[in-house]
């Protein structure tokens, strides 16, 4: 057996590329960003090889020194952006800002380093740290290299960006100048690459191209139309090739897309009754002892079998399946075998052997692995964090300004406090500015800063008038402008709050500042005395004519509502009053028609439920009793308690909803009855209560839901919310999904109830303005918290709450040991790659693991801090209809069973373009096939 070696060092031969970038950093029609880094020039240059352009770095960073690498390592294969770079000698954090991205797809990112004795010193940096915004991405480790000076190092990872910006920074940890010698950012699908989430992204390890007829040949863009780079990989001593000329095609929803150039190529062992065999060690990592890994293994039939000839292999994982059955690649057809969660091993054996049908070799084409990094670490507030970028911007502060500005603590922006209160985004609470030789106007930014308490910008050089929009920061408290040179007079907003003590505002020293004295008035009277002489006469005469013309409007209003109260009592049915023209919700200012449904009298209320005897619930409004009509018709009453804080207005909008609303996962109204102080709704009887109860298993029977019917429930739910916001006219946004208001039927069917805070809306004026937060705790939208300015997107927040408490069996506030959201749970477990560690385990695994992976990761969406972040309704009905698909296909497939493989941390799939019979073809299906992961470069063996 052949001696092994180390695959990874094969990214020695990495040559620096990138993409095109114009200039003062936007992405080109691609949306590729490529940065050589360091480099003099101020206008982009073509690359010969990939024909992708170059630009300079200027746009992109403000700090750092440019400089050569020495002579000497200047060779031919070495590309033109690796001769220069940028160091950073000063500041703990230097950060790139890559813009105009689309928040919410995946981007691969890749940094390069070529040392090559640049400052003369012969020593390069052992270690410095490369962060992706606010999580770490890797550290660079110079001296783990045979060349350190010459060679070229590549980090890359593939991140989901929740941004439409994203930062790369340098961190300096004392153990040398961090340098970079280019950055790239490509865009990718968002179906690439499935195991990259919001929670999760992946750093390259190895990616290999198996026996490249050139064997110097590194395929990339544009035979890799997504750049990635493909390194050779072939050992003649054990391997034979093979190659075709011919297309190798993707199959349809291709989840990883291998490029034609690399598939048309492939290894086999030279001994056809041998094995390829390879192998990879795990690498701990600093802040990560026990790292997981995720392998993508390509094959492709490159020979047209004979009539009697068949290829069918095994890949084996230590010795354990790594697919539960043999695999048989298709002729020119991509395929890959790929496992979808990471786990752990010290060392990963690889072995594909041909099975006993088979009568040719194993094969195998290409290879990519990688470790997992959680991306769970949430920024500095978007707003807040927008806000002082720009201040940043127009006063050319030169401080420790780079990256975000609160996090990490320990690199928080100079002159600045933060508020660190997981799980929401951290908000900047103080800024000290005070004698920094700030010159200009005050910028309107500072207005952003909404969590802002204390604001210093005393003893410098501002000039212009003071902003009235400082006094719409709600929680600021100390505002210092002394030592300036403002003008004008104080704003009246802030005034106002100097008065109700609310505020101190220090103005002193400000020569030209008019503070209300009687030398400033006087002064201001005499400078517009003129004006005034002008203008009172053209008042006058505009006052009269609006007096006028609202007189007459007035009349022709009156005479209008005269004619409408005349038609409503032409229509009013006989001996029954109008229950309300009150606007309900106070969103859309229709009046109330008069419900059509039956109306009943208390006094039939009493008959229907015997006298209120039994009770099915309780909530905000009052009791539900169960009750039956004359014709038997069992039915739910929902009557109004005198105790309750929801009266009148949300009884008329709920039964004013209820006539209008008509879908089969919303709740149907029977009846109503407006009896004096009486006021009931009459519903279909849902026969299993609320969902709360089932995930709970407090049903009647203790029973605990199946995976594939929460599915089904999530699912029915979430078109019922989607009909709200898009199906009825107006529109509606429900403003308080929860668990207790989605009812199950006898079928276990899902039914949206409780409409009663409900509020119309126009899709061109959402969101609408409150004067009240509605809603439960833990439910709650932050943002909505913020604004008072519910939103669908607050609706599917909330719906993103029920998605956990499905996937969990947990209530949306956990109280042991503390009390804890469901979110905030959720995500730091899902951050390790935890899916059993989360998913309810009464279920007893009884469910597809990536569907339950997927539900989490649309639940994690959902409630995203930010509302933009978030999918709307339809977006969430498409990925739970997929959702059902996959535990449908899961159940056809396994016949609800489990592979035999028992280590619980792993699960693989795999796709070729022609799967068995009772799969559909060129479906990605999973298979629960446990078993860990991790990597360094594969070696052969």
């Amino acid at each position: 057996m052949a001696p092994s070696w180390p695959l990874l060092l094969l990214l020695l031969l990495c040559l620096a590329g990138g993409g095109i970038l114009q200039p003062r950093a936007q992405p080109d029609s691609k949306g590729f960003i490529s940065i050589d880094c360091g480099y003099p020039g101020e206008t982009s240059y073509m690359d010969d090889t990939t024909m992708l352009s170059y630009s300079p770095d200027i746009g992109f960073i403000d700090s750092g020194t440019n400089h050569n690498i020495s002579g000497e390592y200047v060779r031919p294969l070495l590309s033109r952006r690796a001769h220069n770079l940028r160091s950073f000698p000063d500041g703990a954090r230097n950060c790139y800002t890559l813009t105009s991205l689309v928040s919410g797809l995946k981007y691969l990112i890749r940094a390069s380093f070529v040392y090559g004795n640049y400052d003369g010193l012969n020593r390069p940096p052992v270690l410095f740290d490369l962060y992706i915004g606010v999580n770490f991405w890797m550290a660079v480790n110079m001296s783990s290299w045979s060349d350190p000076a010459g060679g070229v190092v590549t980090a890359e990872a593939i991140v989901m960006v929740l941004d439409d910006f994203v930062q790369v920074c340098l961190v300096n940890t004392g153990a040398g100048t961090p340098f970079i010698s280019g950055l790239d950012l490509r865009p990718l699908k968002t179906t690439l690459y499935p195991q990259v989430t919001a929670a999760q992204g992946l750093v390259m390890l190895a990616r290999l191209n198996a026996a490249p007829t050139n064997k110097t040949y590194i395929a990339r863009y544009p035979d890799d139309p997504h750049d990635r780079i493909w390194f050779p990989w072939y050992d003649a001593v054990n391997w034979a090739e093979m190659s075709t000329t011919q297309t190798v095609q993707n199959i349809e929803n291709d989840l990883f897309e291998a490029p034609s150039a690399v598939m048309q190529t492939a290894i086999t062992p030279q001994n056809a009754s041998k094995n390829i065999e390879f192998y990879w060690d795990a690498e701990p990592k600093p802040n990560d002892p026990s790292p997981g890994y995720i392998a993508i293994m390509y094959f492709s039939e490159l020979q047209l079998l004979n009539g009697n000839d068949v290829r069918q292999f095994y890949v084996n994982l230590n010795g354990n399946p790594w697919y539960p059955t043999g695999f048989t690649p298709q002729y020119l057809s991509n395929g890959a075998t790929y496992n979808s969660y990471p786990s752990h091993h010290s060392r990963y054996n690889i072995s594909i052997n041909a099975t006993s049908n088979s009568t040719l070799p194993p094969i195998i084409n290409a290879v990519e692995v990688f470790s997992v990094v959680p991306t769970t670490n949430i920024g500095t507030d978007s707003q807040d964090a927008t806000a002082v970028m720009a201040i940043k911007a127009k006063y050319q502060v030169q401080k420790n300004w780079m990256g975000d500005p609160c996090l990490p603590k320990n690199m928080a922006w100079d002159m600045m406090n933060c508020s660190y209160a997981t799980p929401n985004p951290s908000r900047i609470t103080s800024i000290n500015m005070s004698s920094s030789g700030l010159t200009g106007d005050i910028s309107s930014s500072f207005a952003k800063l909404k969590a802002l308490l204390y604001l210093d910008l005393s003893n410098n050089n501002l000039t212009g008038s003071i902003p009235d929009a400082l006094s719409q920061l709600p929680s600021v408290t100390v505002i210092d402008l002394s030592g300036n040179k403002l003008n004008g007079s104080i704003p009246p907003g802030l005034l106002k709050r100097i008065q109700d003590g609310s505020l101190d505002l220090r103005h002193g020293n400000n020569p030209d500042l008019c503070t209300g004295s009687n030398s400033c008035l006087l002064a201001t009277k005499r400078k517009n005395k003129v004006a005034i002489y002008v203008a009172v006469p053209i008042l006058v005469i505009l006052v009269i004519v609006s007096a006028a013309i609202l007189v007459f409007f007035l009349l022709r209003r009156r005479n209008q509502q005269q004619g409408s109260m005349n038609t409503m009592t032409a229509v009013k049915p006989q001996n029954e009053e109008a229950m309300s023209t009150t606007s309900y919700g106070g969103g859309d200012g229709d009046s109330l028609r008069i419900v059509e449904n039956r109306r009943f009298t208390y006094k039939e209320l009493e008959m229907i439920t015997n006298g209120f005897q039994r009770v099915l619930g309780q909530g905000g409004f009052g009791r539900v009793y169960d009750g039956f009509l004359e014709d038997g018709t069992q039915v739910a009453v929902k009557l109004r308690s005198h105790a309750s804080n929801q009266g009148t207005k949300e009884f008329l909008a709920e039964a004013q909803i209820l006539t209008r609303i008509h879908h089969k996962n919303l709740v149907s109204m029977i009846g109503y009855c407006k009896d004096g102080e009486y006021m009931a709704l009459v519903y279909e009887y849902m026969a299993h209560g609320t969902l709360r109860e089932h995930i709970a298993g407090s049903d009647r029977n203790g029973a605990c839901l199946p995976w594939r019917q929460r599915l089904q429930i999530a699912l029915e739910s979430a078109q019922g919310l989607e009909y709200l916001h898009k199906g009825c006219n107006p529109p509606l946004i429900h403003r308080d999904v929860k668990a207790t208001n989605i009812l199950l039927n006898a079928k276990l069917e899902a039914r949206i109830a409780d409409f009663g805070l409900s509020r119309a809306f126009n899709h061109d004026t959402d969101p609408v303005s409150t004067n009240t937060l509605v809603g439960t705790p833990g439910y709650v939208d932050p943002e909505y918290q913020m604004t008072m300015q519910p939103t669908t997107k607050s609706d599917v927040y909330s719906f993103g709450v029920v998605l956990l408490e499905l996937v969990t069996g947990k209530p949306a506030i956990l109280s042991n040991p503390e009390p804890t959201n469901i979110i905030h749970w959720a995500r730091q477990r899902l951050a390790r790659g935890n899916i059993e560690g989360v998913a309810d385990a009464r279920m007893n695994s009884g469910y597809d693991v990536n569907s339950v992976w997927k539900v989490a990761e649309i639940a994690l969406k959902c409630t995203a801090q930010a509302s933009a972040q978030r999918p709307t309704m339809a977006d969430v009905v498409a990925q739970l209809q997929e959702c059902v698909e996959l535990e449908n296909g899961r159940a056809v497939y396994t016949g609800g069973g489990s592979s035999s493989v028992d280590d619980p941390n792993w699960s693989h799939g795999a796709y070729t373009s022609g799967q068995s019979s009772n799969v559909s073809d060129n479906t990605a299906f999973e298979m629960e096939h446990r078993v860990p992961t991790v990597v360094t470069g594969p070696a052969v063996r």
